[in-house]
């Protein structure tokens, strides 16, 4: 059976289908809803994370597109930011989701597209009605991990964002003391002293100050704990 045949009897059997795809931004969501390859999407914007919004916005295209309200719901979004908890939620409201590899859309390769744009939620939308139509290659689906398996990966990003943080603060305690430290022929101190010598150090005549170092003190000694223990 070709794509097109599976497509026409698809289109054919899916007008008992919502279908739903999310664009998901971190101030506000773009939904496109549809109900075949034929149909204009349905495209509407709500503030991020709203989810009784969106399942009103899920109530009001079924109507809008005369469908009862015994109609199957499939959705999908692009795996990013927001992880695998909207995946859960959905799937606890009878919507039967797919989390899609951003990296593994297939796309216009006479189009400039850079890797970390999200696709816009038409085009999405048309991809999942052919996904489930047949064409499996149009995507990577994800793998769902568990809540404990999630979390564990968590750990490892914010170590990572830690040990960033940890060269940030320091590159900006160096910016700003190294060369009026070295000009007075002073040593400028390792990572594991910043927070001791920002709350006693002297700057030649006058205490750091305290709107300066204490911040940037508490700041490293909690980053400093947290990574090295750790390491």
């Amino acid at each position: 059976m070709t794509a097109a045949t599976r497509n026409e009897k698809h289109i054919r059997s899916a007008s008992q289908v919502l279908y739903l795809a999310l664009e998901l931004g971190v101030e506000e969501w773009k939904l496109a809803f549809i109900t075949d390859l034929e149909a204009k999407p349905r495209v509407r914007i709500m503030p991020a994370r709203d989810l009784q919004r969106l399942v009103k916005e899920v109530a009001t295209a079924m109507r809008w597109f005369g469908l009862p309200d015994s109609s199957r719901v499939r959705s999908c979004y692009e795996a990013g930011r927001d992880g695998f908890w909207l995946h859960r939620y959905l799937a606890t409201v009878g919507i039967d989701n797919r989390v899609v590899d951003s990296g593994s859309i297939e796309v216009n390769r006479r189009q400039r597209r850079a890797k970390s744009d999200g696709l816009d939620a038409r085009k999405l939308v048309t991809m999942l009605v052919r996904y489930h139509a047949g064409e499996s290659r149009v995507w990577s689906v994800v793998r769902i991990p568990t809540v404990e398996q999630e979390d564990r990966r968590q750990l490892h990003r914010e170590l990572r964002m830690l040990k960033q943080d940890r060269v940030r603060v320091t590159n900006r305690i160096r910016i700003g003391s190294e060369g009026y430290w070295q000009h007075r022929g002073y040593g400028c101190p390792k990572y594991g002293t910043w927070a001791p010598w920002l709350k006693s150090s002297v700057m030649g005549w006058q205490p750091a100050p305290r709107r300066v170092a204490s911040p940037l003190a508490a700041r490293v000694g909690t980053r400093s704990v947290l990574v090295y223990q750790d390491s």
